[in-house]
């Protein structure tokens, strides 16, 4: 095998012009290949099976190659089979119906409801801008909104007396989204006590939230206010508006809340991107099952904790 690679980099050279340092990349991927079908006892390009392929493109990605990479290697696997199939040095192309692996799916950073309130308790409300914080805090809590929508929410799209914010979401569809009373309150008290002290209306163009100068505020200026909050309130996860959209679903289903009422306020086109919410808070799930299970509930000493129970 380790000769049909020499050939196959040799053609690379001289029939298709490689560049040297291509050259040097296709070589790495086809010799760590071969290396693996070596460690499968396959000797012979047409001893080489279709799940055998898979099977090293799903080990590179086990070990933390992006999914670029992991596509550059197939791509330098499959032209290496089908040079072999053209020069008669194998009958067959395994790689014919090989396809990338699937990305890993990668859950979200939630925090606990404790993480969350520590987080909202951290803006000096005794100032204007610890005002306007709490009440950005609040509402991504409240909501679930994204960032995006956040910064572009309007003046008037805030409906107090409803308990409800229009939000403009991906395509700039709308929809209406409950707040919460907590969180109006908060708003409310920076509209009347906070915005104005900044509020330019030139700049302003009527957006809820503002910096100092007036102006709507950034995506960025909004996350830069949510990692200092996170860093104040001793939280080591990795904090974001998308951290406190993916907790909001997270604590609304962990409580009960119909899945399809909460991929209409997330605004959410497919509800198999809602799904995930199910998925996230394996912990949460175990000791609810260790609490409530009736053969749980037998292996524990009388009046035990888990805890308790657990270290004896």
């Amino acid at each position: 095998m380790k000769q049909l690679v020499e050939e196959f980099l040799d053609y690379l050279v001289v029939e298709r012009g490689m560049a040297h340092n291509t050259l040097l990349a296709y070589r790495h991927d086809i010799e760590r290949y071969v290396d693996f079908l070596e460690s499968k006892q396959v000797s012979r390009p047409d001893e080489v099976r279709p799940p055998m392929v898979t099977e090293f493109l799903e080990q590179l990605a086990a070990v933390g190659l992006c999914v670029t990479s992991v596509a550059r290697n197939l791509s330098a696997i499959r032209m290496f089979h089908r040079f072999l199939v053209a020069e008669e040095l194998a009958q067959t192309d395994p790689t014919e119906t090989t396809r990338l692996p699937k990305r890993a799916q990668v859950l979200p950073t939630v925090l606990d409801q404790y993480e969350v309130e520590r987080l909202l308790e951290q803006p000096d409300v005794a100032e204007p801008l610890g005002i306007r914080d709490r009440a950005i805090l609040e509402f991504l809590y409240a909501t679930g909104v994204r960032v995006s929508e956040l910064v572009a929410v309007q003046l008037s799209d805030l409906l107090a007396q409803e308990g409800l914010v229009r939000v403009f979401g991906k395509g700039g569809k709308e929809r209406i989204v409950p707040i919460g009373e907590q969180a109006i309150f908060w708003v409310q008290r920076y509209v009347s006590e906070a915005r104005p002290r900044y509020a330019k209306l030139a700049r302003s163009q009527n957006a809820l939230f503002i910096g100092v100068r007036g102006n709507p505020m950034s995506r960025k200026a909004v996350w830069e206010i949510i990692k200092k909050y996170a860093r104040a309130a001793g939280i080591r996860k990795e904090v974001s508006p998308h951290a406190l959209r993916h907790s909001f679903a997270t604590h609304l289903i962990e409580g009960g809340a119909d899945l399809r009422a909460v991929q209409e306020m997330l605004g959410h086109a497919d509800i198999s991107t809602t799904q995930i919410y199910t998925h996230i808070d394996r912990q949460y799930l175990r000791e609810v099952h260790r609490q409530y299970h009736p053969l749980e509930q037998r292996r524990r000493p009388h009046g035990a904790t888990w805890a308790e129970s657990e270290t004896h």
